[in-house]
């Protein structure tokens, strides 16, 4: 029984899109194919594709057993390197999902940093600040604030964070600065959308005291990137993670205000958190190139966090 073959069986046919053109590659017929596929279903009592006489699609089972055989293969690729050179240095795959901002500012350097070093490796970065599905779209890892709900996936925490309410300095000469929760509907406003629903209800907490303040958007976005850059620009005051906006906070491009409170997006108040994690499939083997990615960035935010928090 080869498992392994019947694997890479397996990933070849849903990446040529077809048993036919899978076959040629290995030199085997349709109907061997066919056969080496429909063993793999027997073996393991699921239907993993679709087949017609025109195409093929996975099933939900075959969706997750072909991110798990992408894995393997991958491992078994860099355990023969590794053993070829002698060394340790990463190959293969690395996908990566992060919030828009962060991602551009944070895990983008490090990835390039990361990939100079290891330039076997395959990356894929992903910007969106709406949640993914992590295992459903094929990422080996996702970059997320606060804390996780879903049980099926594990989270490492890279660095503390929290939100912070900021503003550029000309917008509050201009328009003032408030100092209560209750002011801000007097202002200028700037509200991420995520997947189509408006931010605008902000909440606050001071010692055991939660309140929430419904804003008036002067301006919406689905991108933080663009939130943080219309502040820098004066637009209104933002909601923000203090990790996407503390070289702003040092360039005197931004300034917090409302310090005295704790600030969050969620209905249940601070409590849900806004710290940094890395987050990843619940699976026995996880890839050494996303470890090794993950250490790369805990060591650039540990560097970071004494000079920001």
């Amino acid at each position: 029984m080869d498992k392994l073959g019947d694997i890479d069986l397996f990933v070849r046919v849903i990446k040529s899109q077809g048993l036919a053109a899978a076959g040629r590659e290995v030199g085997l017929s349709p109907a061997r194919m066919t056969a080496r596929i429909n063993g793999l279903e027997e073996r393991y009592g699921v239907r993993l594709l679709n087949r017609t006489t025109r195409q093929i699609s996975l099933t939900d089972e075959g969706r997750e057993f072909y991110v798990a055989c992408e894995r393997i293969l991958a491992e078994v690729e860099q355990a023969e390197t590794s053993l070829q050179r002698g060394q340790t240095s990463f190959s293969g795959a690395l996908r990566i999902t992060a919030p828009s901002d962060l991602g551009q500012q944070h895990i983008a350097p490090v990835l390039s940093t990361f990939v100079d070093k290891h330039p076997s490796i395959k990356p894929y970065l992903y910007l969106s600040d709406s949640v993914t599905d992590l295992i459903g779209d094929g990422f080996d890892l996702g970059i997320r604030f606060g804390t996780l709900e879903d049980s099926t996936l594990i989270a490492r925490k890279l660095t503390s964070n929290r939100r912070v309410l900021c503003a550029s300095p000309n917008y509050l000469k201009r328009k003032g600065i408030p100092v209560t929760p209750e002011e801000l509907v007097h202002h200028d406003c700037l509200s991420m959308v995520r997947m189509t629903e408006p931010l605008t209800t902000w909440y606050f907490q001071q010692k055991n005291e939660k309140k929430s303040i419904v804003i008036k958007a002067s301006r919406a976005s689905n991108d933080g990137a663009l939130i943080r850059r219309w502040a820098v620009e004066g637009a209104g005051i933002a909601l923000k993670s203090y990790w996407d906006i503390a070289d702003d906070i040092k360039a005197k491009h931004l300034v917090t205000i409302m310090d005295n409170y704790q600030h969050d997006f969620n209905r249940t108040g601070t409590c849900h958190g806004a710290d940094l994690h890395a987050i990843y499939p619940n699976r026995q083997f996880i890839p050494q190139r996303t470890i090794a990615f993950i250490n790369a960035l805990t060591s650039h935010f540990t560097s970071m966090a004494s000079n920001t928090l």
